[in-house]
C-alpha cells in the first residue's frame, strides 16, 4: 500500500466521520470506534439506557454509507441463535447431516457421505 492510497483512505474516513457528526454531536470517540470496527470487518453491540442515540447513530451510519437499516430489540429471553441461527450436526449411518437452522426453521441442509457433500 502506497502513500497515495493511505491518504485517500484517510480522506474517505474523515468525510464519513464529518457526515455522521452532522447528526450525532459529541460522540466522537464512539463514532471513531464504530468506524474502526467496520474497517476491520468486526461486529458492534451497542448497550445502554434509552435515549443515548444508539439507534440514531446506526441509522445515520447506514444513510452515510448507503446501507440498509434494521433493528433488533433484544429482550432478556432472546438468545443469539434466535437471530443468527445455529448449526445442528446429526450422525447417520451414511455419514453426517448438517442442518442450518434459523429463527424460522431449517434453511438448508447437506450430508457428507464418504467425504463427499450432498445437498
Amino acid at each position: 500500500m502506497d502513500e497515495k492510497n493511505i491518504q485517500m483512505f484517510y480522506t474517505i474516513v474523515n468525510k464519513i466521520r464529518e457526515e455522521i457528526a452532522v447528526e450525532i454531536v459529541g460522540q466522537d470517540e464512539i463514532v471513531k470506534q464504530l468506524l474502526i470496527a467496520i474497517v476491520c470487518g468486526g461486529n458492534v453491540l451497542f448497550e445502554g439506557v434509552p435515549g443515548l442515540g444508539k439507534t440514531r447513530l446506526v441509522r445515520t451510519l447506514g444513510n452515510v454509507l448507503d446501507l440498509g437499516f434494521s433493528r433488533i430489540q433484544f429482550t432478556p429471553d432472546l438468545m443469539p441463535a434466535d437471530v443468527t441461527g445455529t448449526n445442528i450436526i446429526m450422525k447417520s449411518e451414511t455419514g453426517a447431516r448438517f442442518n442450518a437452522c434459523g429463527r424460522y426453521g431449517y434453511k438448508y441442509y447437506y450430508e457428507i457421505r464418504n467425504g463427499r457433500k450432498f445437498i
